[in-house]
């Protein structure tokens, strides 16, 4: 799959690249993976519990290198562009900050969303805290080797540094706390990861059950990024907020208040070296806004007249 990955992506560099100078080779993989391969809710609509994700995750991961050095190797130096991922994950904050379990368990939860894919693409391998939960809980399964598979020597070296910048995608926070699945229970990514999962229900809740509104965790989540994978170039890839309402005028104040409050926290001091807010998300979200408010008062201003 890789190899026909690398054709695929062959064929888009030679015939958009004198005009693509960004190229994403996956979006949101771990989407792709969890749902794909553990839940079964997307597309192939599998439910290999606690092995088809890691599977599928080694092939995205090894895909998205390959793509990524034919680019470098053949194409960088005519077409002058920049290749690299695009990874969604929610921040994950201890839901008691004296607590070292919690603490540990938040960090768990941001190894296993954000790490599972950038750790072998800025570092070489997978994050340690995946590889030992993931091979512990397999050996009290009785299974001889890890279900979380291994890249080899060449490969790290091979997958190690392959993207030009990270892009991110995030919409919201969770509070983490530790809790202990019993491997008697069976593979699973939520049992290997032994958290839960929890929201505050002050914070705004908006049209998704799954999202609310929490732009202090943007700021960290920046922040671990930048910390944790050597200042890399950051593009925010995804953002945004869900029909609250049913309306038939224009009635999004909630959505200009989650923009703004995101992208507030992306500015706030110290601004971070590379970061870059892409202009897909933010020009044409401001422009959309200012044309929708013109059109409001200028109907208002007919009727008036009228």
């Amino acid at each position: 799959m890789a190899n026909y990955f690398s054709d695929y992506a062959n064929l888009c560099f030679e015939a958009f690249g004198d005009r693509v100078k960004h190229w994403i080779t996956f979006s949101d993989p771990r989407t792709m993976a969890e749902k794909g391969y553990e839940t079964g809710r997307h597309a192939p609509g599998l439910q290999l519990h606690g092995t088809g994700l890691y599977k599928a995750a080694h092939h995205i991961i090894k895909a998205h290198a390959q793509a990524w050095h034919s680019y470098n190797s053949t194409w960088r130096s005519e077409q002058r562009g920049l290749v690299g991922i695009s990874l969604n994950c929610d921040w994950g904050e201890p839901m008691d900050i004296r607590s070292p379990k919690d603490i540990e368990a938040a960090e768990r939860y941001l190894q296993f969303c954000l790490g599972w894919f950038a750790n072998p693409i800025y570092a070489g391998d997978y994050p340690q805290v995946m590889k030992d939960r993931i091979g512990k809980k397999s050996a009290e399964q009785g299974l001889d080797m890890s279900r979380l598979p291994v890249f080899s020597l060449q490969e790290k070296s091979y997958i190690k540094g392959t993207s030009d910048f990270l892009g991110l995608g995030h919409f919201t926070t969770r509070y983490i706390t530790e809790r202990n699945y019993p491997s008697r229970q069976g593979p699973s990514y939520q049992n290997d990861r032994d958290l839960v999962e929890l929201v505050d229900p002050n914070w705004p809740d908006l049209g998704s059950t799954w999202l609310r509104s929490v732009p202090w965790g943007f700021r960290r989540l920046l922040h671990f990024a930048q910390t944790q994978y050597g200042n890399p170039p950051i593009y925010v890839t995804e953002n945004g907020a869900s029909q609250k309402l049913h309306c038939t005028q224009l009635c999004d104040e909630w959505r200009i208040q989650y923009l703004k409050g995101y992208i507030n926290e992306m500015l706030k001091e110290p601004l971070l070296s590379h970061m870059q807010m892409v202009t897909e998300i933010v020009v044409p979200t401001v422009c959309t806004l200012c044309i929708l408010i013109s059109a409001v008062l200028l109907m208002l201003l007919l009727q008036t007249q009228s």
